[in-house]
């Protein structure tokens, strides 16, 4: 474990330095600086490009850290690498045909209940195939088992450059159609920099030859866009649905904002998935079952810690942060309380995902995950109309909710191991007693004071029990190692 916490440590430093910055835009620029429709604009067009990027990838990035490990010689491994770099172009090329003769029926269904989304169809082509390339060069820095300068572009690059956009706005430097068109020359200008670097750690050579295996990676590539597709629509298909099937596109800005918050919690996994990712295909390759079953108990353990004291910081403190935000935003509580325990739940399965998707039964997960997209995208249609952006939360906490389910038990019947443990147990029953004792107790002072010092005295509390429960052996020898403890 010592590469992945080392390098799960720096990437989770800068991918917390990333959702701090995302915070600051997320929660006060972009509510401060552009009106709720555009707010709401951008967020659609995100989100739009996001659900796209699977299909633009061509499940490249997921085969790179799957096949690249099998490759031993210099010429099958430049074959390989040649085949990743332009299959992409077998979806995107007639992708750019459809939406040539098809763009005013692609116009009207995305821009029905919003007129304003009309003008903006192309932006979100060319975001999706930014966002698709730059995980194709970041996959392959990932198997040369460097992940962190691509997580510092993956996490903090765009967010600082719209941050400086979103300043210009408010000074009337840019128009707020100028900051969009900007947005997206950032998506571009980060993909091309992951491209020089990912360049720079091992440089192309083209080969056009084909693989003993060829068929076997075109397979799978074409399964994960299934994959890629489910995780993305999960993600963002309620963002989406909103701003297709609700007339005030400001809700997408208000929804976005209660999901930036509890989203916060899926940063640990984030930053470690990027270092178990390869190691755990090469457990899988090499058949070392124990390794294995060592790694997603103890990633399950750490991000169940990690993330079960954000997920603290986060309920316990929604109050007061509600109280500093402007009046229009803070309706969402409920979405950030249940979409904040669906991000828990995921977090807990360790590297389930990364198990599933590198192994030989990743067609029969895929089958379960494309009916809970469709179940997603039900609940969806089901809801919002009702319940608006409360209901879009609920339903994306049932999609996810049984989705993992499954997997952890499919993971139990095919690999017989369970990410869980009596440390598990006691880290829930943690946070549990510290909800309720917290919950309803504030300090009397300004909100940020307010959040500091609850913060403070939680951590405290959360520290000392984790470490005299002993639940985990990596978070307790990091406690010892960085406050010196015997």
């Amino acid at each position: 474990m010592g590469i992945v916490l080392n390098q799960s440590f720096k990437n989770t430093l800068t991918t917390y330095l990333g959702f701090g910055i995302g915070a600051i835009n997320t929660l006060f620029l972009y509510t401060n600086f552009l009106t709720d429709q555009y707010y709401g604009l951008v967020a659609f067009l995100l989100s739009a490009a996001n659900i796209m990027m699977p299909f633009m990838a061509f499940g490249v990035h997921n085969a790179i850290v799957k096949f690249y490990s099998t490759f031993k010689s210099k010429n099958s491994i430049n074959s390989f690498l040649t085949l990743m770099l332009f299959l992409p172009l077998l979806f995107i090329i007639p992708t750019v045909f459809i939406g040539f003769f098809a763009y005013d029926t692609i116009v009207e269904w995305l821009s029905n209940e919003n007129r304003i989304v009309e003008n903006y169809i192309w932006h979100i082509f060319v975001l999706a195939v930014s966002m698709a390339y730059f995980e194709i060069f970041f996959a392959w820095t990932k198997v040369q088992m460097q992940t962190v300068f691509g997580n510092l572009m993956k996490e903090i690059f765009h967010r600082v450059c719209i941050m400086f956009l979103l300043v210009g706005v408010n000074l009337d430097w840019l128009s707020v159609d100028q900051f969009i068109i900007a947005l997206v020359g950032v998506y571009v200008l980060r993909m091309l920099i992951m491209k020089l670097y990912a360049y720079s750690v091992r440089f192309p050579k083209l080969k056009f030859q084909k693989l003993e295996n060829q068929f076997s990676i075109m397979k799978y590539s074409g399964l994960m866009i299934i994959a890629g597709s489910v995780a993305m629509l999960i993600l963002d298909i309620d963002k989406f649905m909103i701003g297709l099937m609700l007339p005030d596109i400001e809700q997408v800005a208000y929804y976005s904002v209660a999901i930036f918050i509890a989203t916060v919690i899926a940063v640990p996994q984030r930053a470690m998935h990027q270092i178990m990712l390869p190691l755990t295909a090469k457990y899988l390759n090499e058949k070392d079952h124990l390794s294995l079953e060592d790694l997603y108990r103890r990633s399950s353990m750490t991000l169940l810690v990690v993330s079960g004291f954000i997920f603290l910081l986060i309920i316990l403190n929604i109050n007061q942060l509600y109280e500093i935000l402007p009046k229009e935003f803070t309706g969402g509580l409920f979405v950030v309380l249940i979409v904040s325990l669906a991000k828990l739940y995921d977090n807990s399965l360790g590297n389930n995902n990364a198990i599933l998707f590198n192994s030989d039964y990743y067609r029969m997960v895929l089958f379960f995950g494309v009916l809970l997209a469709i179940m997603a995208i039900v609940l969806n249609a089901v809801f919002i109309p009702i319940y608006g952006i409360e209901g879009s939360a609920f339903a994306t906490f049932l999609a996810v909710f049984i989705y993992n389910t499954i997997k952890i038990i499919f993971v139990k019947r095919k690999f017989n191991m369970l990410p869980f443990t009596m440390g598990s147990v006691k880290i829930v029953i943690v946070l549990i007693v510290l909800s309720v004792a917290f919950y309803f107790w504030e300090f009397p002072f300004h909100p940020i004071l307010n959040i500091t010092l609850k913060s403070a005295l939680i951590g405290f509390v959360y520290l000392i029990m984790i470490y005299k429960l002993n639940v985990s052996l990596d978070i307790s020898s990091q406690i010892r190692k960085y406050l010196r403890l015997k």
